[in-house]
């Protein structure tokens, strides 16, 4: 590395992150890196994490780690805080690391030579992606089995994990990179025991190429022949460079880190993304004070045709379900937030139950609950709350039957609300 970047003999500190939140977990399967910088129009990063982290059972969680690397100095993070504000149990759990570079790390990039076209500016941003990658990777590779480059402006489908361990333990060749994604540095899995070798490379070439062409540099050079043509040496690559479909990883967003550039890319392979389940739920009225969003009615959640979508919900709206038929209910399940909008959820929002038998409702109003459940003025019992984005649980069965099931919402929110299960 001294080598590549002979700045750092002045600098030996440079490289190692000066900036951590997190455990500094390691021993793990999978590892995932997001490179994020500030952009001027849009950030997509806490909705990548949350796409990321949505429906990851604990075994899952306690097995990865994603790292964020912050490529820019401690005074530019303000505005990457908010990852660690929005998500404090996956830091305080190790399951997410935010790291950024000391500024002494990169070397001077102001006279750089323009190659391909680019612009000066276009040139220094790539070089600068080069390092960043660089850095995350080695910091990365001593934490788990696999590396997996993602970026900080995707979202992915449900499952992706399991997908990409049962697609890796599928393998019966060698290779070098597994692709869960058909675009640029996006969904590329390494073996971490590859990437001394992988970041070796890129440093040599740092400011030649951008990153997707030297990794398929480093391929030709494994296994192409010079005296064999291109049909050739693009087949031996394919044994090294192996797609999997349907692509686990979806590009989103349109304003680049590079200021200036709009990229609409979108990976065609990634298909449609499932935003609401079904299940068979009783006959109810539902009935709601929050406003729905076009199409998006709290019907179509209840009967599994689409997700509820409402405008920010404020203090005292609700949503209930009124059983046609009263009925004993043993369990809940309320999932709020989707995958193309996981920070649209319910936040302190209690769920309530009204029982159906009226002399109970009236004892529970008059005298307070008898079951260790708070009671409201009118007569439901307050079983449950919404945590992360969801309710769950189990009543008591001496409470008898059910006549409706409310979620009451007890305080203003900053964001819309979604139901993508009921």
């Amino acid at each position: 590395m001294y080598y590549y970047l002979p700045h750092l003999r002045e600098y030996e500190d440079a490289i190692f992150p000066n900036v951590i939140f997190g455990q500094q977990r390691t021993g793990v399967s999978l590892v995932m890196g997001i490179p994020t910088v500030k952009r001027e129009k849009q950030h997509y990063l806490i909705n990548t994490l949350h796409s990321l982290l949505y429906e990851l059972s604990e075994e899952q969680k306690n097995d990865c780690i994603i790292i964020i690397f912050v490529g820019e100095s401690f005074q530019g993070m303000g505005s990457h805080q908010a990852s660690s504000h929005s998500f404090p149990k996956e830091i305080q759990s190790g399951v997410l690391e935010v790291i950024s570079p000391p500024a002494s790390y990169y070397p001077e990039l102001s006279n750089l030579k323009k190659t391909f076209g680019d612009s000066e500016d276009r040139v220094r941003w790539r070089t600068k992606q080069n390092l960043d990658y660089s850095f995350l990777m080695l910091y990365a590779q001593p934490k788990g089995t696999f590396y997996l480059q993602l970026e900080d402006d995707i979202i992915a489908k449900p499952g992706y994990i399991q997908s990409i361990k049962s697609f890796a333990a599928e393998q019966s060749q060698e290779w070098m990179i597994l692709e869960f994604s058909q675009l640029g540095f996006i969904g590329k899995l390494f073996k971490s025991g590859d990437l001394p070798l992988i970041v070796e490379f890129f440093l040599m070439f740092y400011k030649d190429k951008p990153i997707d062409w030297l990794i398929d540099h480093l391929l030709w050079v494994k296994v192409c022949n010079p005296e064999k043509d291109a049909i050739h040496c693009e087949k031996e690559k394919a044994k090294l460079r192996i797609r999997a479909k349907p692509s686990l990883f979806q590009h989103v967003g349109i304003y680049s880190s590079l200021a200036g550039k709009i990229q609409n890319l979108k990976d065609k392979d990634f298909g449609k993304n499932v935003l609401h389940k079904v299940h068979n739920n009783p006959p109810a009225k539902v009935d709601t004070s929050l406003r729905t969003y076009q199409q998006y009615t709290l019907e179509k959640i209840y009967k599994g045709k689409d997700c509820f979508w409402a405008s920010a919900p404020v203090a005292g709206d609700y949503i209930s379900f009124t059983f046609l038929s009263p009925l004993k209910v043993e369990k809940y399940f309320f999932r709020s937030g989707n995958m193309e909008h996981p920070g649209d959820k319910l936040f302190n929002t209690t769920v309530e139950v009204l029982p159906a038998d009226e002399m109970l409702r009236k004892e529970v109003v008059d005298n307070g609950s008898k079951f260790n459940y708070p009671a409201t003025k009118d007569g439901y019992l307050k079983i449950g709350a919404f945590e992360n984005g969801i309710a769950e649980g189990s009543i008591n069965q001496s409470i008898g039957k059910i006549q409706a099931i409310r979620l009451s919402v007890n305080s203003d929110s900053p964001v819309w609300a979604i139901l993508s299960e009921v």
